[in-house]
């Protein structure tokens, strides 16, 4: 008797992860699938050519411990019941029998993660390169391959027939009849929701129009190929790139198994390569040719997937007649996340840093440029402060101008101190400036602004909002008109971060006539500072920037204590590194209040804990919805990452939009 997902679900909230984690039945956990991911995994058993029992014996050991791992979803590799390398042995029906019983015991293990295994199934004259789909006790459906290799070292029509439009639609094994053909969609019913996904066979990758476009379209989440692609030099590169573009050019999840060196090396070798891929990212893979079936998992994050399908309007669903079998499907996947959450998702890392970094200064400089050229100047007014962003917008308009052999001296750079001007702050300006050969001036706005407190009749010594925003729009009227006296535009230097959470002067720092960081969120300011201090420019600049790196964050509008800053942002806020956390996944992932709470915990475990979470959280929320009028007035300024608010391009929203549906979900997250 079949059993359901319910009492699955039941059975394996009892088990500990097999990471260390802790018990489901501790009060307070949630499933991971209840946030929309899906447990997927790939492994290359072990295995003895034609040896059968020897290779179902090993699969059924991955079985339980992908059952252990809370595993959803196991792909092994292509034609790993019999082995890949039976050669001749394939016409036999002796092995052809042995691997449908073979099958017939994958069946019997009643397992409730649903697998995809690779066998040779005779139809009619016709002998199928198969995967058969089975899940608690039950055989699914059967896809047979559609592309047969009959190249360089593969010979694969000597022994199997493609699978084409009149192959049979049905098949008869194990005692049961089950759908049979290419392009089967398997659709698990879960707690969680449905979902869905399809299955591929090794060569069927690597033809120009895949089967797996035709599968998504139909509504797969996740595409599973079983393979067995030979090692040679510089092909696996090429193969892992395959498997990744294929999985972005989806919007879906790709689990990939293939087989390994237990094959026959008669004439080649095969690497065992696994990985689970998503949406043109690799979530988890392992390292060829080793002697242990270490099985690669992942959570894939279906959730996602649907909020980039929905937003991307060239994917269009398409039924194709594809034929969809629903079945029921264990999807609890534990309650520890098994995937890289990187807690500073904007800010590149490892060796694709430089090269990233690099390509985004040059988005800023080649914007700059072009703006410059089409208003027929060759100058720019900007204030600095002596914090990151204002430092980050002088460095772009400096390289700009290098880069095009402008005179430094068209860069008008102005420091402004004012009530709570720091001398740190203010030395690392004027190094700044002096260092990188601008037109550096020095205009103090506290007698300015005295005079603008007598007028409107505010209080010198109250240090409210009116106080702080005089300032602020005292700045920008010195370089709105200083710019215009000039004959240059006035440069902005607020980041994304800020424009997020409103922290900006309206008609204050928040205008500005264009600005190179408008896309730029404050965590990766920081690591653009440094790599334009350091990689291009470096010298004195490279100290000072350093120095600007390492002081906190502040507006210094607020006169401080002799010897310290009184008025630290993230005091205030939050810590940024949290806030662009949730600006990147509920844009670019459309996760909900829950889940950016979820993940913020797994990526900021040991570093932030629940308060900190959940307060920066429900300041993000609060201020994101109360302050989207700043953003529907915003100057224009170049979007250099896939995250951006500007109001023609990515992000339209009303500006009394209401956010208490998003709010109101944090309810149930008070400790």
């Amino acid at each position: 008797m079949r059993r359901s997902w319910c009492r699955h679900t039941l059975r394996r909230k009892s088990l500990t992860d097999a990471d260390g984690g802790i018990s489901a039945e501790m009060p307070g956990d949630d499933m991971i699938a209840e946030y929309g991911f899906v447990r997927c995994a790939a492994v290359s058993p072990r295995l003895k050519v034609a040896d059968v029992d020897f290779n179902v014996d090993q699969m059924l050991g991955l079985l339980s411990k992908a059952e252990q791992s809370h595993v959803s979803l196991l792909c092994f590799p292509e034609l790993g019941i019999t082995s890949y390398t039976c050669g001749d042995l394939f016409l036999q029906s002796k092995l052809q029998k042995a691997a449908e019983e073979g099958l017939g015991r994958i069946i019997a293990a009643d397992s409730p993660v649903t697998c995809v295994a690779g066998l040779p199934v005779k139809l009619g004259t016709g002998l199928y390169n198969c995967a058969a789909v089975v899940s608690g006790g039950r055989l699914l459906g059967v896809v047979p391959k559609m592309h047969i290799p009959n190249y360089n070292e593969y010979y694969e029509r000597r022994w199997f027939v493609p699978a084409s439009g009149d192959c049979p639609e049905t098949a008869e094994l194990c005692g049961t009849v089950v759908p049979f053909g290419p392009g089967l969609v398997f659709c698990g019913k879960s707690a969680a929701g449905p979902v869905k996904f399809g299955v591929e066979i090794c060569e069927d990758l690597w033809v120009p129009n895949p089967p797996s476009g035709t599968m998504a379209q139909a509504g797969a989440h996740i595409i599973c190929n079983p393979s067995a692609s030979t090692e040679l030099a510089t092909k696996h590169d090429y193969r892992r790139s395959l498997a990744v573009q294929q999985s972005g050019r989806c919007i879906s999840g790709y689990v990939y198994a293939s087989a390994n060196h237990d094959e026959s090396t008669t004439d080649v070798v095969f690497g065992g390569w696994c990985a689970v891929c998503e949406n043109g990212t690799v979530l988890n893979e392992n390292k060829r040719f080793t002697r242990d079936s270490e099985m690669v998992i992942a959570d894939i994050d279906v959730g996602r997937l649907d909020f980039h399908r929905l937003r991307n309007t060239t994917f269009q669903m398409q039924g194709n007649g594809a034929r969809t079998i629903e079945f029921a499907m264990d999807c609890a996947g534990g309650e520890r996340l098994m995937r890289p959450v990187t807690p500073h998702p904007f800010v590149p890392a490892g060796g694709a840093a430089i090269p990233r970094l690099e390509e985004i200064t040059m988005i800023q400089t080649a914007a700059l440029t072009k703006r410059l050229e089409h208003i027929g100047t060759k100058k720019v007014v900007l204030g600095i402060s002596g914090g990151l962003d204002s430092t980050l917008a002088l460095l772009v308009a400096a390289r700009a101008f290098g880069m095009n052999g402008w005179d430094p001296k068209g860069i008008i750079a102005v420091t402004m101190p004012g009530f709570g001007t720091g001398d740190r702050t203010l030395a690392n300006a004027l190094k700044l400036m002096e260092g990188l050969g601008c037109d550096a001036r020095r205009i103090d706005i506290t007698a300015a602004v005295s005079l603008h407190f007598r007028d409107i009749g505010h209080d010198e010594e109250l240090y409210d909002l009116t106080y702080e925003n005089s300032q602020a729009r005292e700045r920008t009227q010195i370089l709105m008109d200083l710019a215009t006296k000039e004959g240059a535009i006035a440069l902005g230097t607020g980041d994304l971060s800020e424009l997020a959470l409103g922290w900006a002067t309206y008609n204050g720092d928040h205008m500005s006539m264009y600005n190179v960081n408008c896309s730029v969120p404050k965590t990766l300011v920081k690591s653009l500072v440094h790599y334009l201090g350091h990689d291009v420019f470096g010298g004195k600049i490279a100290a000072t920037i350093d120095d600007i790196l390492d002081t906190p964050i502040s507006p210094e509008l607020v006169p401080s204590e002799p010897g310290g800053m009184s008025q630290r942002t993230e005091d205030i806020l939050g810590k940024y590194d949290l806030h662009d956390f949730f600006l990147y996944h509920m844009l670019e992932g459309g996760a909900s209040p829950k889940k950016l709470y979820m993940l913020a915990r797994h990526a900021f475990a040991g570093i932030a804990d629940h308060e900190a979470i959940l307060s920066a959280l429900k300041t993000f929320l609060t201020r994101f919805f109360s302050q989207q009028f700043k953003r529907s007035c915003l100057p224009d300024g170049p979007k250099v990452g896939t995250v951006s608010l500007s109001p023609r391009g990515d992000w339209r929203m009303p500006s009394d939009a209401s956010g208490a549906l998003w709010i109101r979900e944090l309810e149930d997250l008070e400790p």
